[in-house]
């Protein structure tokens, strides 16, 4: 790790300054939302809007490539196709007549197809192992701008909504009841959780997004009892797992996402078993 802290203040590697700025940053909001995602158990539902995610991405780069739309950046079009696939799936979950499973992973493999698609009619090589498993250090500096706004909105709505998104969590027949528009918080937590995992996106790639939502989450549920001590405790988990799993792929030369993902399971696995342990010795 000493070598890690040694090239953070390398004047000529900027890039991993912008990763370890994008991995704190993103913590925080992958520990709200994470909470949210864990409680209300719409992880799969994450799990295709990050897949969806793709084919924006590859529409984005073949526009910039083929069509020489130099301002246009991957992270656009991964915003754009992980919001449409939220909104999309969000109605698909509260109006389908059909099966919901279904018609998700329909769209999961469709989203999939078409950034696949793209990306090989994209002028030039490019790797989509960088966009499938994560490659945290290709972030410039408007591309981290633009995580700052992503992260300043989740926080922002999420926050503000906290009792709303608590209550459709929790207990959705209740809130109903007392009034709660329970679809139109539901599709706003989607989308919520849509801007999530686009951050998630360059940290452990598409493959591995639903683990990083998951697991300090689920760490940080063996720890605490109330949602907002989660999320807190998430957060500082989440935090924790980029900052050394960056430090540990840059001395070892291991790629960065899996080896972030790694670390947050085997903390995770730790946890769980002390406190399994720690459960049985008090009874």
């Amino acid at each position: 790790m000493s070598e890690f802290i040694a090239a953070l203040h390398d004047p000529t590697l900027p890039f991993l300054r912008y990763a370890l700025l994008a991995g704190l940053l993103s913590s925080v909001a992958f520990g709200v939302i994470g909470a949210y995602v864990v409680t209300r158990r719409i992880t799969y539902l994450a799990g295709a809007i990050a897949h969806c995610a793709l084919g924006g991405i590859g529409v984005a780069l073949y526009l910039q490539h083929a069509q020489h739309l130099s301002w246009l950046r991957p992270l656009h079009g991964a915003i754009a196709a992980a919001l449409l696939a939220a909104f999309i799936i969000g109605l698909i979950s509260l109006y389908a007549k059909e099966r919901e499973d279904t018609a998700i992973g329909a769209l999961w493999a469709i989203g999939m197809a078409t950034g696949l698609l793209f990306i090989a009619k994209t002028p030039g090589y490019i790797d989509p192992m960088s966009y499938l498993f994560g490659n945290i250090l290709i972030l410039s500096r408007n591309d981290l701008w633009t995580l700052v706004m992503l992260d300043s909105t989740i926080l922002g709505v999420s926050l503000f909504f906290y009792n709303k998104f608590v209550a459709i969590c929790f207990d959705e027949e209740f809130a109903r009841l007392r009034g709660v528009p329970v679809e139109r918080y539901y599709l706003l937590l989607l989308l919520l959780t849509a801007l999530t995992v686009v951050l998630m996106v360059n940290l452990v790639g598409i493959v591995m997004v639903v683990a990083l939502l998951t697991l300090p989450t689920a760490t940080a549920a063996h720890l605490t009892h109330r949602i907002w001590h989660m999320m807190v405790v998430a957060t500082l988990f989440c935090m924790l797992f980029t900052t050394s799993g960056l430090g540990v792929s840059y001395t070892y030369d291991f790629p960065g996402g899996p080896t972030i993902i790694l670390i947050g399971g085997a903390v995770y696995l730790f946890v769980a078993v002390f406190s399994r342990l720690q459960k049985t010795n008090l009874q």
